[in-house]
């Protein structure tokens, strides 16, 4: 069912509920930050549009905050807060550059955000990631500020074909698949993955499984210029840095957490 649009566009209702329900399965999932926080997006079948979410938080988003974009960015219908509106184009790219790309998630699951705070790749030393699509783990792009065209060219640079997740260093996680449903699952996967991984730093660090196969994720991009040693961080003090970007919108308590956890993050002897 289609509803006339505010400016005269058709805008799809059966899109729009599709999305709202798929933001509440991803909060019901727990593979996301406490307050919620994050954005999802829908490709529109047979058309170069996505549908989605502008609001605050995944958590019991509005119906009336889903906007219709064109991906190239326009803003066909809805209202596009700025704050929301800086990611949009990592959403974008995606979709131009993975046609089967029918989902997008974007999320701060907090043990994921762990590993992209310490600029540290997720290996796979949970068989799920193999099962799902990730058999080199989730590599980790650089960072790059907020909505910036440097962002998006480090998610395209360390995106590994056919492996639909990415860390985003000092922000989050990125998952693309060609449905709402398998991106949820690896959306939980990877978290799953990271919380592991802290919690096997503790008896000495987690070793990936041997179903891992592929290139190895020391080849994933650490440094900014190809030659230059691998480091946990291009910037001295990274988890204080994402925990006052989240206190802007997440409240000190959360922003410790994230802390707390990237201090725990462990060297995975694999990759030494």
């Amino acid at each position: 069912m289609s509803v006339a649009g505010v400016r005269g566009v058709v805008v799809d209702k059966e899109l729009i509920d599709q999305l709202v329900e798929v933001a509440q399965r991803v909060v019901a999932s727990g593979a996301i930050s406490a307050n919620g926080h994050g954005n999802v997006s829908l490709r529109v079948p047979g058309a170069h549009e996505m549908y989605f979410t502008a609001g605050p938080s995944l958590r019991n988003h509005a119906r009336s905050a889903v906007v219709r974009l064109g991906l190239d960015g326009t803003l066909l219908e809805g209202d596009l807060p700025p704050i929301q509106g800086a990611v949009v184009a990592m959403h974008t790219a995606m979709y131009e550059d993975h046609p089967d790309v029918g989902c997008v998630l974007h999320t701060h699951s907090p043990y994921a955000t762990a590993y992209a705070v310490a600029h540290r790749p997720i290996g796979c030393w949970v068989e799920a990631l193999a099962m799902f699509g990730l058999p080199t783990g989730a590599p980790v792009a650089e960072y790059g500020p907020r909505g910036s065209e440097q962002a998006v060219g480090n998610i395209r640079a360390a995106t590994i074909p056919g492996v639909p997740a990415v860390l985003l260093a000092n922000h989050g996680v990125l998952v693309f698949h060609r449905t709402p449903e398998l991106a949820i699952q690896v959306g939980s996967i990877v978290e799953e993955a990271a919380q592991a991984g802290i919690n096997a730093g503790s008896i000495g660090g987690p070793v990936e499984s041997p179903r891992s196969s592929g290139p190895r994720l020391s080849s994933a991009p650490w440094s900014s210029r190809a030659g230059e040693p691998r480091t946990r961080s291009r910037c001295p003090d990274c988890a204080s840095l994402v925990g006052d970007l989240l206190a802007e919108t997440a409240g000190d308590g959360q922003a410790l957490e994230v802390r707390r956890l990237a201090l725990l993050v462990p060297s995975v002897r694999s990759m030494a």
